[in-house]
């Protein structure tokens, strides 16, 4: 069988890279960027230093930094106005998945046209797309070295995954020192998030040899420095750990999928507004124990990755103690059910069918091991509740 492979031309990797980026995209043969974030890194200074050193290296940069937390269709128009007043040649995403995510999607409006609704799976979008420069500010979507794109359908809350290579960007730039301030509780998620891609797109039936390795290097990464980054927000080395991880599970499922934690994920946030690594870490332990028995040895391998189990171990005992260790891992880092999050029974359990629905119809349960019927995602939505 033949594999596709496809990530950034140009990764930039370590403390400081960030003041590369303009160095990267006159490389590139770009004049006119927009840098696209939101305000808190406007507020912050990471966005002026993009802008500086673009401007160093001879560039003439626009902002827009209106991004919003799971961008939608509508907050897309203004950044499309943004990147046509500037006359832009390109799109520089910096910050977490949702700048991210809007950066993306510019960069194939803006070329392109049309509606990001005509561009959601099973359609694939090939091209073509203004240069992406991607500059992550968070270690967990992995969106810097990924062919997708997640935005909100505005009339239906339908949260869209946008797949191709119209959306991967041609370079990114990978500095942990620009995680050190993230929060507990937003390093617990997106360092989950990281988790569960390495290991979804190893159990994937899109698996290839290529996006294995990497899986499995992810995955011991994460499981040594996870917890360490999440009681010491200071540990430059677990950051720098977290942050490679995050590339690297991002070009895995790039090049295989991601599964059923995050088509059922996608619902949560688009209807709870939960940040997408806190719905997959909802998720993670359930999912993992209702597929674990149709790849008993592929979490088997991840078990032994993660540390729960060595050569020795039968894969059945490895597969369920990688189970526990998720478990674990979420009472460890205080993941909070929908429940004790604060989501409303009543509304959850109306909107369990049409969460359902959504989720078998964007495409990733079929990529899981075990292949979900509407009726066990909708079990599964029920049973991780409280």
């Amino acid at each position: 069988m033949t594999s596709t492979i496809m990530q950034p031309r140009e990764l930039r990797i370590g403390g400081g890279a960030i003041d590369q980026t303009g160095e990267v995209a006159a490389g590139l043969g770009i004049s006119r960027p927009l840098v696209v974030t939101d305000g808190f890194l406007m507020s912050n200074g990471t966005a002026q230093r993009v802008l500086d050193s673009l401007a160093g290296a001879g560039l003439v940069p626009t902002l827009f930094s209106g991004t919003v937390p799971d961008p939608t269709t509508d907050s897309l128009v203004v950044g499309l106005d943004a990147l046509q007043a500037g006359n832009c040649d390109a799109v520089v995403g910096l910050g977490g998945g949702s700048p991210m995510d809007t950066a993306k999607a510019l960069a194939v409006l803006g070329v392109q046209g049309g509606g990001m609704t005509q561009y959601k799976a099973p359609v694939r979008n090939t091209g073509p797309a203004l240069p992406i420069i991607a500059v992550p500010t968070t270690a967990g979507s992995g969106s810097e070295a990924t062919q997708f794109t997640v935005i909100t359908d505005s009339k239906t809350d339908e949260k869209m995954l946008c797949p191709g290579p119209a959306f991967l960007p041609i370079a990114a730039i990978i500095d942990f020192e620009l995680t050190v301030s993230m929060p507990a509780r937003l390093t617990a998620d997106t360092g989950i998030d990281a988790l569960t891609h390495a290991v979804e797109a190893y159990v994937s039936k899109r698996a290839n040899p290529f996006s294995d390795a990497l899986c499995l290097t992810a995955i011991a990464t994460i499981a040594h420095n996870l917890r360490r980054v999440y009681a010491d927000g200071s540990d430059i080395q677990a950051r720098a750990g977290m942050m490679l991880a995050a590339t690297q599970a991002g070009i895995a499922f790039s090049n295989s999928s991601v599964a059923l934690v995050h088509g059922m994920s996608r619902p949560i946030g688009a209807h709870f507004h939960v940040a997408h690594g806190l719905s997959n870490a909802m998720l993670f332990p359930a999912v993992t124990a209702f597929s674990a028995r149709h790849a008993t040895a592929r979490y088997a391998d991840c078990a032994r990755a993660y540390g729960v189990a060595s050569g020795s171990t039968s894969d059945d005992l490895a597969a369920e103690g990688f189970v526990d260790a998720l478990q674990g891992l979420c009472h460890d880092l205080e993941v909070p059910t929908p429940a004790t999050y604060g989501i409303d029974e009543t509304k959850w359990r109306q909107l369990i069918p049409v969460m359902s629905e959504q989720a078998l119809a964007s495409g990733s349960p079929a990529n899981n091991p075990r292949v979900p019927t509407v009726d066990e995602i909708a079990d599964l939505y029920v049973q991780i509740y409280k």
